[in-house]
C-alpha cells in the first residue's frame, strides 16, 4: 500500500542531491509532488518529469528559501494547483565552507538565511496552509549530523543545522494543538554532487570515517523521510534522529580534507 497515496507534498531544494531523491521516492510512494528550486531549473524538470512518468501531479515552483517574500510567492503558487498541503520536506541548504578567521557577516547570513530562516518561514506556510484545510500534516527537516559533532570550517553551516534542532523542538510544540507533527533526520556523509565537486575523492576519504565503512547515496535518505512524512510516525513530534552509518557514534574527521575545502570555497 502506498504511504503517501495522493497526498501532497512540497520538497525545498529538490532539483538535485537528497532534495530530488526525496521528491521522486514520494512519487513512488503516491504523492503528487511540488518540486522547489533555486538556481538548477533544468534539474527540476528533470525530476517533474519522473514525477509524471509515475503518474502523479506536479508543479515546478523557482524560490530561494533565504528570501521570505519569493517564500510567500512560491506557496502562493501551490495554492493556486493544490488544495491543501499535506507534507512539506524542508531540504534546501548551504554548506558555506569558511575558515572560522575568514568568515564574513554576508557568508554567515546567506548560510543562516537559507538553512534557518528559510526552514522557519516554510515551515510556518506550510502550517498556515495546514491548518486552514484542517490537515494534520507533517514537516520534515533536513539537517546534517555536523550539527551533532561540530566540524572544523564549517561554523555557519553547523550552527545554522543546530538552530534547526531547537527549532523542530519549539515547532512540534506549537502545532501539536493542530495534529501537525515536525520532526528531523540528520544525514551523514551523502554522495551528493556539491560534496563529490569539494573532494573527488569523497566516497574514499568519508568512508574511511565512517563505522559501516562507506559513504550514502542519496537514496537511502528516502526511507528516514518517508518515515516521518507518512502514518508510520503518526506518534512523533519533535524527534531528530541520524541517519549516518554510525558515524555521530564514532565522530572521527578527515581534518587535512577539510582544510581544502574551505581553501576552495574562499
Amino acid at each position: 500500500m502506498s504511504r503517501l497515496l495522493d497526498q501532497v507534498v512540497l520538497v525545498t531544494g529538490a532539483s538535485k542531491g537528497i532534495g530530488r531523491a526525496l521528491a521522486i521516492g514520494c512519487a513512488r510512494e503516491g504523492a503528487h509532488v511540488i518540486v522547489n528550486y533555486h538556481s538548477d531549473r533544468a534539474g527540476a524538470e528533470a525530476a517533474a518529469a519522473e514525477i509524471r512518468d509515475l503518474g502523479r501531479r506536479t508543479l515546478v515552483v523557482q524560490a530561494d528559501i533565504g528570501r521570505v517574500a519569493q517564500i510567500d510567492r512560491m506557496f502562493a503558487r501551490a495554492h493556486q494547483a493544490f488544495p491543501r498541503l499535506d507534507v512539506l520536506i524542508n531540504n534546501a541548504g548551504l554548506t558555506g565552507w569558511s575558515e572560522l578567521f575568514s568568515t564574513t557577516e554576508a557568508k554567515w547570513d546567506t548560510v543562516l538565511d537559507t538553512n534557518l530562516k528559510g526552514t522557519f518561514f516554510c515551515s510556518l506556510a506550510a502550517a498556515r496552509w495546514m491548518r486552514a484545510t484542517q490537515t494534520a500534516g507533517a514537516i520534515v527537516n533536513v539537517s546534517t549530523n555536523c550539527a551533532q559533532l561540530g566540524v572544523k570550517n564549517l561554523i555557519a553551516y553547523a550552527t545554522s543545522k543546530a538552530g534547526l534542532h531547537g527549532l523542530t523542538k519549539q515547532l512540534a510544540i506549537e502545532l501539536a494543538p493542530d495534529g501537525i507533527r515536525v520532526n528531523t533526520f540528520a544525514p551523514g556523509p551523502v554522495n551528493v554532487e556539491r560534496n563529490l565537486a569539494d573532494d573527488p575523492d569523497y566516497r574514499r576519504v568519508w568512508g574511511e570515517m565512517i563505522p559501516l565503512g562507506r559513504t550514502a547515496e542519496p537514496a537511502e535518505m528516502i526511507g528516514p523521510a518517508l518515515f516521518l512524512a507518512s502514518q508510520e510516525s503518526s506518534y512523533m513530534t519533535g524527534q531528530t534522529f541520524y541517519v549516518d552509518g554510525g558515524w555521530t557514534v564514532q565522530g572521527k574527521i578527515p581534518t587535512a580534507n577539510m582544510e581544502r575545502a574551505a581553501e576552495r570555497n574562499r
